[in-house]
């Protein structure tokens, strides 16, 4: 009985010997590794695999509409390609009905960096605390801009080119998707004018002096 023992004893040691070679033979871990990793089941099949997971889900016109913009901002050229990619709303709220209109009385005539640089000077006042909070009460503050005219704008043509780009850059800003050459601006005026501020000169741009 003991002999019988000692033999299974012996076949069961060299049977584990000749698994453990098996094992560190090259060539052979890995690939016992990789067939005993049991495929992945998703527990809810209506789940789609990562790749899927990670592509745009398409809701309504609007999200495209706003993907759309945004790739605009990101490929323009320049900023006349941006200002020729950006869409007039459908519907124009006050505020930037407000910014548009500062952007287009007071600087329609320069450069589209001009009028940049005038749209900001808008938004960074209400942002400042400074000046009230709001971009049309930034605009119709007594005393500050001189188009407004018992706290009115003049008319508008808004069917031209000109109130087009002002739109356009009116939105481009509040939306900061294109670089001011006068960051931080609060006040400007024309270069045939000589207020004597005590203030810190940021830029000039066409036919404005900006400060801070």
């Amino acid at each position: 009985m003991s002999r019988l023992l000692n033999v299974a004893s012996v076949a069961a040691v060299v049977m584990t010997a000749t698994a453990m070679l098996a094992l560190t033979e090259p060539g052979q871990a890995s690939d016992i590794a990789a067939a005993s990793v049991a495929p992945v089941v998703l527990a809810n099949p209506a789940i789609a695999p990562q790749d899927d997971l990670t592509a745009p889900i398409v809701s309504d016109g609007t999200a495209m509409a706003a993907e759309a913009e945004t790739a605009a901002a990101v490929s323009a050229a320049s900023l006349a390609a941006l200002v020729d990619a950006t869409s007039m709303p459908a519907e124009i709220d006050d505020e930037l009905r407000c910014l548009a209109g500062a952007v287009y009385f007071e600087s329609r005539s320069e450069s589209l960096y001009g009028q940049l640089a005038v749209a900001n000077v808008v938004i960074n006042r209400a942002e400042s605390g400074r000046f009230p909070t709001t971009l049309c009460g930034v605009v119709f503050q007594r005393s500050q801009f001189s188009f407004v005219r018992a706290g009115r704008m003049p008319p508008i043509n808004t069917a031209g080119r000109q109130w087009k780009n002002a739109v356009a850059i009116a939105q481009i800003a509040r939306d900061q998707s294109w670089a001011n050459k006068a960051p931080g601006a609060l006040f400007f005026h024309a270069t045939h004018v000589s207020p004597g501020w005590n203030k810190a000169r940021i830029a000039r741009i066409d036919n404005h002096i900006f400060y801070r």
